[in-house]
């Protein structure tokens, strides 16, 4: 008799969800995690982050508030005070994904580092376990390059930047993409100097008509963004570092933050003992998140490579993962993965949200009969009024209106993009949102306009203006 109905690795976001089901469905539960509990999100990720932009956005308010006749003084950053804003957001969160939490549904809880030693078994903490079910979810790690110079430097990673006792001088910054753009944004607008040295374009996954707005902001902000350049070594700089670029440009800095990408953490599991096949992308598995190679095994969040899909590292899609093996492991019901309606948002200030793919991507995927429909937010009358009107709306269709992904730029929105998930996620038409009744004044109308826009050609065509025109002598 195994000891474990279901033995989960990682006590992140996607390991938490599947504990919580498995235990509430009576299931004898083992939750193994070397580090802490709550993993990369609460702890290095979502919600320090989170709570860092809010500070700085606060700052920025304060910067901005003359245009509202609202006069102040600029303001004066405290980075202890700052600091603890973000831990208490950490201690905030933390009892939801404590240990006392989860020993209290029944979960064992076991904090060592787990490794497989056969198809059914792993090892932790001197002990042995075997198990029906077990689920990897291990996390990710953020990218080392391979620059020459770098491990002979003192350098951040999400893991350690939250932790600085010190305001950073002058941060630098390897890498343009969500992360390093939201902390490039965040420490500018809380007094430090910043520099982004992206090797090819800032925010390169999203709408480049998207970009432009941030680009913009970001340099207002004061940040520095070296785009298109290539990082071939990195140097001391007296107490600071230095990197150098391949256009022979040198860029001295006081601390260097990699936000490069992020790697699964396959490394120490014993894979191998468990006939687990993996690659550096993550665990292989077929779209129900199943181990190809090991049917005893199932992989969960940022360490899942689905049907060659490639990792998605969101704490959401941990969340779609969890629900996706609740019903494939623990029902044994047909289950499938889908990421045509994934959002995923900087939250930078303005705000990009891709929800779905792009038009580039469906373009490239062979759809010719796209329509193409925005509207650009200086015409929400919400953002108007808060001095804040500037970005768009852009849907893309089919050509029976039918949803197929959406791209915004603007304050806030974010917010919005739950809205364009459902409508991707159940194939819904424009026509849905064009006739929902919004409240006024919100941001979400910008939607709505943009999606009343696919209809308008039709509505002033020629046969409709005689139709009325006949219609109007009706009594």
């Amino acid at each position: 008799m195994p000891d474990f109905d279901v033995a989960i690795i990682g006590a992140g976001a996607a390991g938490l969800s599947v504990a919580a089901i498995s235990a509430g469905l009576g299931l004898k539960v083992a939750l193994f995690e070397r580090g802490e509990m709550g993993g990369d999100c609460l702890n290095f990720g979502c919600v320090p982050s989170k709570a860092l932009l809010a500070a700085a956005h606060a700052a920025a308010e304060a910067r901005r508030a003359g245009r509202f006749g609202v006069k102040l003084p600029p303001p004066e950053i405290d980075w202890a005070g700052v600091r603890a804003h973000v831990a208490g957001a950490i201690a905030a969160i933390a009892p939801n994904d404590s240990e006392q939490r989860f020993a209290g549904m029944g979960v064992t809880v076991v904090r060592a580092m787990a490794r497989f030693t056969a198809r059914d078994a792993l090892e932790a903490a001197g002990r042995r376990f075997t198990f029906r079910r077990a689920v990897i979810a291990a996390g990710s790690a953020a990218v080392v390059p391979p620059i020459p110079g770098l491990s002979d430097v003192p350098f951040l990673t999400n893991e350690t930047l939250f932790g600085l006792a010190e305001k950073p001088g002058h941060l630098l910054i390897l890498g343009g993409g969500p992360i390093g753009l939201e902390m490039a944004q965040a420490h500018a607008r809380l007094g430090c100097r910043v520099t982004v040295v992206e090797g090819a374009a800032i925010a390169g996954r999203e709408e480049a008509e998207c970009v432009a707005p941030l680009r913009a902001a970001l340099e207002a902000d004061g940040v520095a963004l070296c785009e298109s350049a290539k990082v071939t070594a990195v140097q001391r700089d007296g107490d600071g570092i230095a990197l150098l670029l391949a256009d022979g440009t040198r860029i001295a800095g006081t601390h260097l933050l990699l936000a490069v990408g992020r790697a699964a953490r396959v490394a120490g599991l014993g894979l191998e003992a468990a006939d687990v096949a993996h690659s550096p992308r993550g665990i292989a598995t077929d779209l129900a998140l199943r181990s190809v190679s090991n049917r005893r095994v199932w992989a969960a969040g940022d360490i899942a490579d689905p049907a060659g899909l490639g990792p998605r590292a969101f704490t959401h899609v941990c969340s779609q993962h969890a629900g996706i093996i609740a019903r494939a492991m623990l029902f044994r019901l047909p289950a499938k993965l889908s990421y045509d309606a994934l959002p995923r948002v900087t939250y930078t200030d303005p705000e990009i949200a891709q929800i779905g793919p792009t038009e580039a991507e469906l373009r490239a995927a062979g759809r010719p009969d796209l329509a193409i429909t925005r509207w650009p937010l200086a015409e929400n009358d919400r953002l108007v009024a808060e001095g804040r009107a500037e970005g768009l709306v852009k849907l893309v269709a089919d050509a029976k209106g039918r949803l197929l992904g959406a791209s915004l730029v603007g304050p806030g929105v974010g917010n919005m993009a739950g809205m364009f998930a459902l409508m991707v996620g159940q194939r819904m038409k424009l026509s849905a949102l064009a006739g929902a009744v919004l409240p006024y004044p919100t941001a979400q109308e910008a939607g709505k306009r943009a999606a009343s826009d696919f209809y308008t050609p039709k509505l002033l065509s020629a046969p409709v203006k005689r139709a009325v025109g006949l219609l109007k002598r009706l009594p």
